[in-house]
């Protein structure tokens, strides 16, 4: 009975999943049946959008199957809707409504035309070379000569010959005149091997055999029979293109003869004449956006700045090794002015500072174009443009070089459910029809935030975003791995990363095993959690055992953060200003003694969470020196003051917060030296309510944690198994962190006794401050196998047992706070607050219980690689 129970619970999963490998297999079959590859399916960008061709020209292309006639308009052609318009027929509007515009550079007066259509100019690359003055007779008689091997071409007297001769045998005088005449037509084999009969064998020619052989089958082009030598000898040739490059001229021969059709910085937007009437749009693919003057409809900025001003990268993009420290900022917020700061204003200021903390990656939020700066960058209308209010795209590029210089990886946040419902400088109804990018009706609409939700069934939409329960958008799904499978392809060193609240298994599982492919996931519920402790819970009865719980789940892979964007922007407090500032404690000079715990429980709460993490890190900009103040952008409610949207940088060398900097930055640097979260899961070998301890390991180093806010202890026994010395090597208490320095030099090194602790053959006796943590090291190579063999990341069953045997030992009153006996009991009222943010960021928005915010970043090389948010539900 048990047994058919069992298996009644897992048909369901067993026949969703295959559901979902179905519909991913379906769907990869419609995208390749389009695109070849993932790779021709994340180029979209070469060919969408604007574009220079060397063929002294630039084209143009947008998708908009709503539309029934497309044009340019723009400073260059003085926004006439007919002069530049696409052509009639297939090379202008294609059956799945991509629209082709070419726009002809001019030819300036006196100038004759090019001798040949082909000839091509250098504009960017190489652009002061070319003019040498080859005609095409001596380029092709060169090639025969240098080339060419003796009788490997075959010369004709025209390109028509073979069309003449065919044309010649059905039609001219000597053909079949009736269908009598004609006869049957054989198959296809049966005529070529009646030609192959006819044909002479020239054993002295250099021509490859090949044999196509039509056999009825789809796809029968690629059944060609061949030998393998002349196979192989001409698969062995590269494309004789440095011919053709030598007879490219130069940027001064195309500036000398021709007027360009449209010129760096021209504005322009793209029209459409819809069945509601014409409509003007910023293109869908634009680089770079302006708003207009009058601050409605924006424009796009034709971005080509002439070869000798263009941004050259200097440096390769760094690799990760260890663990991921993610330093995540927003560039407007990240100056001390009370004003928008630029992209090069964070790059001289803010960059230096992130290396010198110790980070290695920088996440970048709202950085992707967006018309209310109110909203943080989180309803975008570009999503190929970076945001034109902090500079430029060079001034972007050469941000995201000085990182690489600097060894930072750069990630993007860039959220596709968060596309803005403006009609006149978003997507939305972007061809006039309410289905183009988006889903119609409700589904097309977020409930809560306002926004419009992304077919991600249709191809074309893939092709644009490309560069599992009932909440859940399953088509949201699909596209994830495809896009976790095109990322990794293309640039295996990539690094993605999920942001969920539901805990949606396989997410970092490999795409090939039925996960969704990426390689960290966000656990929510860490800041969640801290958050709920410090607004609701007294500090004397925080339970040890749910925090633990919370750190510790499902370690692998997991990002950990003690606050982000989130807790700061959302109309929220940060922790600092709900400590520090709210009562709780001042930084006025008779309030020292609250200043000092203050500080001392943001630093434990800090490497804690840091040091339970799944091998990354996040800290949001400022935060890393206890920011006082919370973020809040200009809008009407705070009659657009940027007061609140900057940061106190004075700050960093300044009381508190100099000393919760110093240990941030302490604890960047012992992880980049040691690999502290880098090399294995923590293993929790004691978790105590009544003490308020808790000590884990982690590799080869121990980490003890006392949160009690009023008892210290003199002598605490933490079990070990390998006898010997061990060294104190990160203490929460020293002086520069604005601890007390109660722990003297020759306290740093302490050597094992032979008490048996917690199962552990040997143990050490430490001096635990209150609210305090330590990092020790020493002889525990074997400590975590041994103690706990087996034992997956979770607090152990028997804490209490431990806590009893550990006879804690409290300070005298005299020592670092006055000693008071730790609470009796815990009441089940003090639980964990899960994560309940009202967000859901890909897929449908329904109201389920509690929705949640699941986001994905990645990373950014020299382009923008766009990436996508997750469904989720409570």
């Amino acid at each position: 009975m048990e047994m058919n129970q069992k298996v009644d619970e897992v048909q369901p999963e067993k026949q969703g999943a295959l559901r979902k490998y179905k519909a991913l297999k379906d769907r990869r079959w419609e995208l390749h049946s389009r695109l070849i590859d993932l790779k021709e399916a994340s180029s979209g960008f070469e060919l969408m959008g604007m574009h220079r061709h060397r063929q002294h020209r630039v084209d143009f292309m947008e998708w908009a199957p709503g539309a029934r006639y497309c044009s340019l308009v723009g400073d260059f052609n003085q926004w006439s809707t007919t002069e530049n318009c696409a052509r009639e027929g297939h090379l202008g509007h294609d059956d799945f409504g991509y629209w082709t515009l070419i726009l002809e550079d001019k030819l300036r007066e006196g100038q004759e035309p090019d001798e040949y259509y082909f000839q091509e100019y250098n504009y960017a690359d190489d652009y002061d070379k070319g003019d040498n003055g080859v005609d095409v007779e001596e380029l092709i008689h060169r090639m025969n000569e240098e080339y060419w091997e003796p009788g490997e071409i075959k010369s004709q007297k025209s390109r028509l010959e073979v069309v003449a001769k065919l044309y010649e045998q059905m039609f001219g005088p000597n053909g079949p005149q009736t269908e009598e005449e004609l006869g049957d037509i054989p198959d296809a084999e049966t005529r070529y091997n009646d030609w192959k009969a006819l044909q002479k064998d020239d054993s002295a020619s250099s021509l490859p055999c090949y044999d196509i052989i039509d056999n009825g089958q789809e796809f029968d082009i690629f059944n060609v029979a061949t030998d393998r030598v002349s196979f192989e000898k001409f698969q062995g040739k590269s494309p004789p293109l440095a011919y053709w490059v030598e007879m490219r001229k130069g940027r001064k021969a195309w500036l000398e003869k021709y007027v360009p059709a449209i010129s760096h910085k021209d504005k322009y937007r793209v029209y459409f004449n819809t069945p509601d009437g014409g409509l003007e749009r910023v293109p869908a693919w634009a680089t770079y956006v302006l708003p207009d003057a009058e601050g409605k409809q924006s424009y796009a900025v034709h971005w080509e700045p002439p070869p000798e001003e263009i941004y050259k990268w200097r440096f390769e993009r760094p690799k990760v090794k260890g663990s991921l420290r993610i330093y995540e900022c927003h560039v407007g917020i990240s100056g001390s002015e009370q004003k928008i700061s630029s992209f090069q204003e964070f790059t001289s200021n803010v960059l230096p500072h992130i290396k010198d903390a110790g980070y290695n990656a920088i996440q970048l939020i709202g950085i992707v174009e967006h018309k209310d700066y109110s909203s943080v960058g989180y309803k975008v209308t570009n999503y190929f443009a970076v945001s034109s209010r902090f500079g430029s795209p060079d001034d972007f590029k050469k941000l995201v070089d000085e990182a690489h210089g600097l060894g930072l990886v750069v990630l993007l946040d860039i959220v596709h459910s968060y596309a803005s419902a403006d009609e006149l400088v978003g997507l939305s109804l972007f061809d006039g029809s309410n289905d183009c990018y988006f889903h119609s009706g409700k589904r097309g609409h977020h409930k809560y935030w306002g926004t419009r939700m992304f077919k991600y069934d249709d191809i074309d939409v893939l092709h644009f975003l490309l560069y599992y329960n009932q909440y859940v958008d399953k088509d949201a799904l699909i596209y994830l791995i495809i896009a976790n499978e095109m990322l990794h392809e293309l640039h295996p060193d990539i690094i993605t990363i999920a942001e969920d609240a539901t805990f949606y298994p396989g997410l970092c599982e490999p795409t090939t095993q039925g996960g969704l492919g990426f390689d960290y996931w966000v656990n929510l519920s860490i800041p969640e959690m801290w958050l709920w402790h410090l607004e609701n819970v007294p500090e004397q009865e925080w339970s040890m055992n749910k925090i633990m719980r919370v750190l510790v789940n499902n370690n692998s892979n997991m990002l950990s953060y003690v606050e982000n964007h989130n807790q700061s922007i959302s109309g929220r407090k940060s922790f600092a200003e709900i400590i520090l500032y709210e009562g709780k404690c001042s930084n006025s000079s008779a309030d020292n003694d609250l200043i000092f715990r203050a500080s001392s429980l943001l630093n434990i709460i800090k490497l804690i969470t840091f040091t339970t993490s799944g091998g990354a890190y996040l800290n949001f900009i400022g935060n890393e020196f206890a920011h006082p103040k919370r973020i809040e952008f200009p809008m009407s409610s705070n009659q657009y003051s940027f007061h609140l949207a900057n940061r106190q940088w004075e700050l960093l060398d300044k009381g508190v917060h100099k000393h919760i900097f110093n240990f941030d930055k302490a604890i960047m640097s012992l992880d980049a030296k040691e690999r502290l979260i880098s090399g294995g899961l923590p293993n929790v070998h004691h978790c105590d309510d009544t003490s308020m301890i808790i000590s884990f390991t982690r590799g080869p180093f121990l980490f003890v944690f006392n949160f009690n806010p009023d008892v210290s202890y003199q002598l605490y026994s933490v079990g070990v198994d390998e006898a010997g010395e061990y060294q104190l090597i990160l203490n929460t208490d020293e002086t520069k962190y604005g601890g007390r320095g109660e722990l003297k030099s020759n306290q740093y090194t302490k050597r094992t006794s032979v008490t048996r602790v917690g199962g552990c053959r040997n143990s050490l006796e430490l001096t635990l401050p209150s609210r305090s943590a330590q990092s020790i090291t020493g002889n525990l190579c074997d400590l975590t196998a041994r103690c706990n063999p087996g034992t997956p990341p979770t607090t152990s069953a028997s804490t209490s047992a431990t806590a009893a045997s550990s006879s804690p030992a409290p300070m005298a009153p005299s020592s670092l706070v006055p000693a008071a006996p730790a609470p009796a009991s815990r009441t089940t009222a003090d639980t964990v607050h899960s994560a309940a943010t009202v967000d859901c960021r890909v897929a449908t928005g329904h109201s389920g219980a509690t929705t949640m915010d699941r986001r994905l970043a990645a990373v950014s090389d020299r382009e923008s690689y766009a990436t996508a948010e997750l469904p989720g539900s409570g």
